[in-house]
């Protein structure tokens, strides 16, 4: 049945490819309400980030996508992290400049956001499930563990990562908020987007293939459960999981090996346990797929397919036991990198764009879509150049988006503010005040796997790399200002509860290790809040 359908959907998406592109149409760019063949859009947040190209799981929706639009293989986040990495989406600026440090800092409730600017131009909007754009979800342990992080201790903040499975072959709908998240969005379609005649834009957010809170780590537990059926699980071909290499402990690096730690990755894992966790994974991700499927279905039933620009993507990656972590918070592929697909009317079918692009690309590309004037403040840039059928000449297109992207993290479970900067060939990343971490650089042409840290082998390179970051990005000065920020508002915390903090701090999500030594890692914070940190300037100038 499933075959059948994607076979019908196959044959008006063929269709579709002929229809006028975005923008082309009605004289100028005007807005929605004045050109009534424009568009419609759906934007799908999910957490799929299995490279298109592997055979390990099926996903057919994914796959559908790739076939009938175009596929950007060099995509990232610009925060590896829920809430900074949708503020970054939504608002279409660098992760400094909406100053969205960490999972319950986004966005001000009021910012005009690409959605609202398409609805003041005629399209009628609706958007569902996960949002996280002016914050995340986050516990009263996790802002501690991100304001903290600069403290020289080692505590565990995340339970050990593991697997859980469900018994039934025929259980599909595991993750039932996500799934019931995505049927409000198909009845909004069914009753709503069709009878609509201006035209619609839909976010859908999904929370899978995340992985699920283990309540077993306490009240302020984290999320380190990897979850599924088997009715998913029978999806993933077992034999062909890679298990990842790793660097032995004493040769990581010491962010690294500070993010493993506290992570609770540091102890000794069977292959077993680490090919078990990454099926799980892809399991995960199989099922989350079948949700794109449930879109992608209602649009063609609807006859809106040949009508609606249909995107995918992800506010960050997860990691499954690449480079002994899971989750996400750092600039490793499994954890940076984030799917793109775009297909509908005038966008090119099967094409696979290798140029480097990111989420604050999201937000000129939907105005661009739109028929809107782009505003000249964006850290972002079209994709409809690289993947409208409307470009005819691509060579003198090369320029319109620049060869490279930033991304950066200020958040828990890294002990250090991080910066990413990517290009084709290489990818960058400075720590803290670019002095006293040393930096990272992979080859990720010949090092896929980021194995090898070249950045003192070719100190030219890491030094035009470094320079061309800081003309990017002042960012030993924003690694100063979150700094500051996070000592004054650990103070602020600390005020709050009073005679109770010694009490509340010592159980919070590290309780196993804090309660060993409690005045030691008390001292430790207070020695921290008495060393001096420059005065907090703006950021406006970045």
């Amino acid at each position: 049945m499933l075959l059948l359908l994607l076979l019908c959907v196959s044959v008006v998406a063929a269709s579709a490819l002929a229809a006028p592109a975005p923008g082309t149409s009605g004289k100028g760019r005007g807005a929605a309400r004045e050109r009534p063949d424009a568009p419609n859009v759906v934007l799908v947040d999910g957490r799929l980030t299995f490279y298109p190209g592997s055979q390990v799981v099926k996903l057919p929706f994914i796959n559908f996508m790739k076939a009938h639009g175009t596929s950007f293989l060099n995509a990232y986040t610009n925060s590896p992290i829920c809430c900074p990495s949708r503020a970054a989406m939504w608002s279409g600026l660098f992760t400094h400049l909406t100053e969205s440090w960490n999972n319950f800092k986004g966005l001000d409730p009021n910012y005009t956001t690409w959605m609202d600017i398409m609805e003041k131009h005629g399209y009628k909007t609706q958007k569902f499930g996960k949002l996280d754009y002016t914050s995340g979800h986050h516990s009263i342990s996790n802002r501690v563990e991100a304001w903290t992080r600069d403290v020289p201790f080692l505590l565990r903040q995340e339970g050990r990562p593991m697997v859980n499975l469900i018994p039934n072959k025929t259980k599909g709908r595991v993750m039932e908020r996500d799934w019931e998240t995505t049927d409000t969005a198909v009845n909004w379609l069914r009753k709503e987007a069709v009878n609509h005649t201006q035209p619609f834009v839909l976010y859908l957010g999904l929370n899978l293939p995340h992985p699920y809170p283990s309540p077993s780590s306490g009240e302020n537990f984290g999320s380190s459960t990897f979850h599924t059926s088997l009715y998913w699980l029978k999806k993933v071909s077992y034999d062909a999981i890679k298990i990842p290499n790793w660097s032995p402990l004493s040769e990581m690096h010491p962010i690294d090996y500070y993010s493993s730690y506290t992570k609770n990755c540091t102890g000794k894992f069977t292959e077993r346990e680490i090919k078990n966790i990454r099926a799980f994974y892809y399991s995960m991700c199989a099922e989350t797929d079948a949700m794109l499927g449930e879109i992608i279905l209602a649009l063609r039933q609807l006859d809106l397919l040949e009508k609606t620009i249909v995107i995918y993507t992800s506010d960050h990656g997860e990691l499954a036991m690449e480079h002994r972590q899971f989750y996400k918070m750092s600039m490793y592929e499994a954890s940076a990198h984030v799917p793109l697909l775009i297909m509908g009317p005038g966008i090119e079918a099967n094409l696979q764009v290798s140029d480097v692009v990111s989420l604050v690309d999201i937000y000129p590309t939907m105005l661009d879509i739109a028929g809107i004037p782009l505003p000249q403040n964006l850290s972002g840039y079209s994709l409809l150049p690289l993947s409208s059928e409307m470009f005819e000449n691509k060579y003198k297109l090369k320029n319109l988006h620049p060869p490279w992207i930033l991304s950066e993290f200020h958040g828990c479970n890294v002990n250090a503010s991080t910066y990413m900067l990517r290009t084709n060939q290489w990818k960058y990343i400075a720590y803290s005040d670019g002095a006293s971490v040393s930096p990272q650089l992979f080859d990720i042409s010949s090092d896929p796997d980021e194995l090898t840290n070249i950045a003192t082998k070719f100190p030219k390179i890491t030094y035009s790399l470094d320079q061309k970051l800081r003309s990017i990005i002042n960012y030993p000065k924003v690694s100063a200002s979150v700094h500051q920020y996070n000592k004054e508002q650990f103070i602020k915390w600390k005020q709050s509860v009073g005679q109770n903090y010694s009490n509340v701090i010592a159980n919070l999500r590290w309780h196993q290790d804090w309660l060993k030594e409690p005045r030691k890692y008390e001292s430790a914070i207070d020695q921290w809040l008495k060393t001096h940190t420059p005065a907090k300037t703006g950021l406006a100038q970045w």
